[in-house]
């Protein structure tokens, strides 16, 4: 399994939120290429950024940083937050992302689901975010009647097959991982999916791997990180395969 150090980014600056309250939030760095610099100078291989501010204003506000992010290190970027339209897809890969994570339209929008899928292919990943075991949407701030199962199942028919599954209720808390959980999600996913939500010390991410779900491909952090619980090599060492 791989780590990918997590960037949200709200009003130009790298923060991270209590539960995905925005009321709730902590800023870590005042230009998000710092703090993804400092990630890739400890180690990081991979980036999360997800442009909060347009997860609520449904379309991306923070392209700009995203292309100097990726301009300036040379590591793999995902990329989430108010991609809505083909467009905004464009133009996050334009903008260098290697991977765009899309969420409330896949929902919504079966023909843009569609041409996203059929158009970028393995590039393309679907958030799944989850409070009190149903689907949130518009950057958490909306409640569904969606269980996460059923809308996995769905989106497989569809022809996605890479996730992200995230705990809303555990992010940012530094609680630890629902495992049983994770395995739940994992039956039902027959691609593959990450994992984000609570990650708070080695010891939750040995108990990740020691699921051994093959279909589990990494894991997110972020405030844990930012928090200095650990660091990046000894995740690394943490997710390695006995």
């Amino acid at each position: 399994m791989i780590l990918l150090p997590a960037i949200d980014i709200r009003g130009g600056k790298a923060v991270r939120l209590e539960r995905g309250d925005f009321s709730k939030e902590t800023a870590y760095y005042d230009d998000p290429l710092e703090a993804a610099r400092s990630f890739v100078d400890a180690g990081a291989r991979f980036l999360h950024v997800v442009d909060l501010d347009g997860a609520r204003e449904g379309e991306p506000m923070n392209l700009h940083h995203l292309r100097r992010i990726t301009m300036d290190l040379e590591v793999p970027v995902q990329y989430g937050g108010g991609l809505r339209d083909v467009a905004a897809v464009r133009n996050a890969l334009g903008a260098g992302a290697a991977r765009v994570v899309v969420g409330t339209a896949a929902y919504t929008d079966a023909e843009f689901l569609q041409t996203i899928v059929e158009t970028w292919g393995r590039r393309v990943l679907v958030a799944v975010d989850v409070r009190e075991d149903h689907v949130s949407v518009s950057g958490w701030t909306q409640a569904t009647q969606m269980r996460p199962d059923e809308l996995v199942s769905r989106l497989q028919l569809q022809g996605v097959n890479q996730f992200v599954y995230t705990n809303a209720d555990r992010d940012g808390l530094l609680g630890g991982p629902d495992l049983e959980e994770v395995k739940r999600i994992s039956k039902v996913v027959r691609g593959r999916f990450l994992y984000s939500g609570g990650i708070a010390s080695l010891d939750d991410l040995r108990a990740l791997r020691q699921l051994r779900l093959l279909n589990l491909a990494g894991v997110i952090s972020g405030k844990a990180l930012y928090e200095g619980l650990f660091t990046i090599d000894e995740a690394h060492d943490a997710l390695k395969d006995d």
